[in-house]
This record gives C-alpha cells, structure tokens and sequence, in this order.
C-alpha cells in the first residue's frame, strides 16, 4: 500500500470515527436538556453501546497499518497534522481495553443521574458510592494510559495535550498568589457597589439573551439554545447547541452565561470548512477552548463600553431597575461578591474555585483522598479560600457535574483559558485601537474577525500551546490577566 492510499484510507475512517464521537455528544445534549427522566438507565445503555463502537473504530489494527505507510511520506502541513492527531488517540486508545472504555461509558452515564438527585437532595453520600465507581475506573484508565507514568498527566492529556502536572501547578499557583492579594485588598475598600432591583422575567431574559448571542456572532442557521441546569456548549462545526439558565432575580447569570457559551460555539462555528470531519475540525484543547468563552464573557461582554451598551437595552426592556447609569451599571457587573457557585463568580475569584478543584481531584488520583472525605476536604478549603464556610453540599462538593461524568483533569484547563484570555486581549488590544469604541456600540465583529483569524479557523491545526503562541507572539503566562484584573478592579473599588 502506497502512503497516497494509506493516507486516503485513513481520512475516510476516521470520518465514522469524528462522526460517531459528535453523535455521542448530541445524546449528551439531549441527557442534559430534554431527556425524559425515566429514560436514564436505557441511555446508559445506548451511551455504552455506541462507547463499543466508537472504541473498536477508534483502535482498529488497520489503522497501524495505515499509520506504518504514512511514515516519512511527503505530506502537506493539513495532511501532517491529521496524521499527528490520529496517531496520538490511536496509541491512546490502543492502551484501553475495550471492555474498560465501555464501562466507563456506563457508569459516568448512570452517575450524573445519581449525581443530579443527589445535589437535588443535598446528600452527598447519596453520590459517594458512585462517584468512588468512577474514580477507580479513571485511574485505572490512566494507569493503563501512563504506563508507569504519572497519572494525573495521563488524564489531563484528554484536555489540554502536552501539558504536564508540574507546570501546571507552577503556572496556576504563580496566578492564585496574586489572586488573594487582591482580593484581600477589594475587601479591605470603602468603595460601596450597589445592587439591582427587580424581578426580570424568564421571557425577558431569553429575549435579551438571544440578542446577545446573535451580537457575539453565534450562527442560529448551525446553533439552538436550550436551558440546563448547568450551562454548557455542546457538538462541533454545523450543529453547535447552547443553553443557559434563568433565575428571575439575577438577569446576569442568564446573560453573561449565554455569552460565555457562545464563546465555546463561535470558535467551533468558526472552524474552516475544509477541515470538515477530521481531527482537526474541533478545538485545539479545553484550555484553548475555555480562553474563547472567558475573553468574550469577561474582556469583552464585562468592559466598560460594553455594558454601556447592554445598561440601555436592559433600560428599555426592563424599565428603572435601581441602577441609575451606566458608570453605576459597569460597577455592578463587576461587583465582588460572596458566593458560592463556581460558574456565577466574579472574575477576581472564579479561578479560586477551579485551583480548589484542581489540588482535591489531583490529591484523589494519587491516592491522598479519599471520596469519603472529599465533602470534608472541600469545605475546609473553601473556607480558607473564601474566609466563610460552606452552607449546602448543593453549593459546595456537589455543585458541578465534572467529577460525576468522569471529567478529571478537566477543571485546571479553565483557569489555563482565563490565562490565555488575558494573553488574547492584550495583543488584540494592540491590533485593534477601535476596539472599545466598537464595544460601545454593541459591535463585536472585529474582535470576533481577530479571534477567527488568530484561533477559530485552524482547529486542531496546531498544538494548544503553539496555537496561542502564534497569536500573541511569545509564550504564555499569567502576568498579562494578572495586570488586567489588577487595573480593572483597582479602578473599580478605587484602590
């Protein structure tokens, strides 16, 4: 066989292979938005159905024997980065057994039901047993996966390639140092952030929040948006779904909620066609993917200008909601506040709450925790972090649906995307001097035309650290989101 034949034989299987992956996250879709209840234990069935299938087309031997041919063959920078990504699941999924992919598809699909009736019922040893389930099955995979090597680098490889655990504690602990100091010294200011007032109704809400993803460039003809009660962007290129969710007291947890969503949908709306389905038609890694989402929610949908402008629509749409202008509103949006949820933190604590994640589930994979103990474990954290303590299980240890669907090493990409996004912004603050103007209008089209040029089309084209490296020209760090969050929030509270 040729490496033009190999080469051929290969794209065209792994067409079935993207295809059945994207069919996987659509049942996902439908699991969290409008799946009957009682259809949970048959969709664990169909999950570790198509769990089989997907695993034996994604560790077929022909496929070594495709890759053999391939070698040392005269491809084309697309071609060569396909074959570099194929190669890399191949070998990764080669070291899984089948009947442990299956399992895990099983279990993880039956633990976010249990984990759902748990956080309803605010008992987490109603999750423990299953949760125990599914971090054994994780750590027997990435046992299988590192060979001897660390386990936790085997995991966060699913999610952020080519990252390893050291420099990420270094990176993320250099971030959480400037973090409390900051925090430390916004509790410490006399400045006083009113709040709104009001009740905004859910068709409101939902109104404003397809205005603002349309403003955002979110592609209905390739999009819809459900409500969850976890917000979150599912599938990839044509077929790209959102949702959010409605609190009639809190119109910002529905708005910026959307926006960061559309965050994740625009850079997959956003890959170029000619990638289609192939490995490289998706994003590069969650910590790539998650800077889309935090630089479009934050830099971008919290600026100054923007909520000017989103203070007048909400104005004509909701009437005097006790914000008197737009100055008064920017403060408000920005508002440090004493909270809980992960997802509704303000920009100077979120990544707080991901490092709190980041050192339990490390310390569970190696052995150091036990679930048993991780509500105890959790709480004590976060009060040291937080300096209160936690009031329910619902907004402590059970508030996320990570670690019931398996999804270890998942939670460090997210403050690895604020990283990046403060990286983005201060080089497309460099590029385009219009920027703020434009944000002032409502007018992101150049911001999203610089994020399409710089990250959304390439995909997979090149590798996560490459991909950023490429757009602001130099390697990551956190100074750049650390300067950003030092300026906006000592302007704020007057510091």
């Amino acid at each position: 066989m040729n490496s033009k034949t190999a080469y051929a034989a290969l794209a065209d299987h792994f067409r079935d292979v993207v295809a059945l992956g994207q069919v996987s996250g659509l049942l996902g879709w439908d699991q969290e938005t409008i799946m009957p209840k009682g259809a949970a234990a048959q969709r664990s069935e169909w999950m570790s159905a198509l769990e089989k299938l997907s695993h034996s087309q994604r560790t077929d031997p022909r496929i070594a024997e495709w890759l053999d041919a391939v070698e040392g063959a005269d491809l084309n920078m697309v071609e060569a980065a396909n074959v570099r990504l194929i190669r890399r699941q191949f070998e990764r999924q080669s070291k899984v057994p089948a009947a442990l992919a299956s399992q895990i598809a099983r279990v993880t699909s039956q633990a976010q039901g249990v984990w759902a009736k748990a956080r309803e019922a605010g008992d987490f040893s109603a999750f423990q047993d299953v949760l125990t389930e599914v971090l054994a099955l994780r750590r027997e995979e990435a046992a299988a996966l590192a060979q001897g090597g660390n386990l936790y680098d085997a995991l966060l490889e699913d999610y952020e390639p080519g990252m390893k655990e050291p420099e990420l504690v270094t990176l993320l602990g250099g971030l959480r140092d400037g973090l409390v100091d900051l925090r430390g010294r916004v509790g410490a200011s006399d400045a006083v952030i009113p709040d709104i007032q009001g009740s905004f109704s859910h068709g409101q809400q939902t109104m404003i929040a397809h205005e603002l993803a349309t403003a955002f460039g979110y592609d209905w003809s390739r999009g819809r948006l459900d409500f969850s009660v976890h917000p979150f962007s599912s599938g990839s290129f044509n077929d790209v779904r959102i949702t959010t969710r409605v609190s009639e007291t809190d119109p910002f947890n529905c708005f910026y909620s959307t926006i960061h969503e559309v965050g994740h949908a625009t850079y997959e709306q956003g890959i170029s066609q000619d990638y289609g389905l192939s490995m490289l038609g998706r994003g590069v890694s969650m910590g790539v993917h998650e800077s889309q989402s935090r630089i479009l929610e934050n830099q971008l949908g919290r600026s100054r200008a923007f909520t000017g402008y989103l203070f007048n629509r909400m104005t004509e749409v909701f009437g005097d909601f006790g914000i008197s202008d737009a100055e008064s509103f920017y403060r408000v949006v920005n508002k440090l506040h004493r909270g809980f949820i992960r997802t509704e933190a303000d920009e100077v604590q979120y990544n707080l709450h991901v490092l709190l994640r980041f050192d339990l589930e490390r310390k569970m994979i190696a052995g150091e925790l036990e679930v048993a103990d991780l509500e105890a474990a959790w709480n004590e954290r976060f009060e040291k972090d937080f300096g209160y303590p936690v009031d329910q299980p619902a907004n402590g240890v059970l508030q996320d649906v990570h670690w019931s669907v398996g999804l270890i090493g998942y939670f460090p990409t997210y403050s690895l995307g604020n990283i990046y996004a403060g990286e983005l912004f201060a080089a497309m603050s460099g590029d385009l001097p219009d920027l703020q103007e434009d944000l002032g209008k409502g007018d992101t089209k150049a911001a999203l035309a610089w994020l399409g040029d710089k990250i959304h089309q390439h995909g997979a084209l090149y590798e996560p650290r490459e991909t950023i490296t490429r757009a602001v020209g130099h390697a990551p760090t956190a100074k750049p989101l650390l300067a950003y969050l030092n300026a906006k929030f000592g302007d704020i509270y007057e510091l």
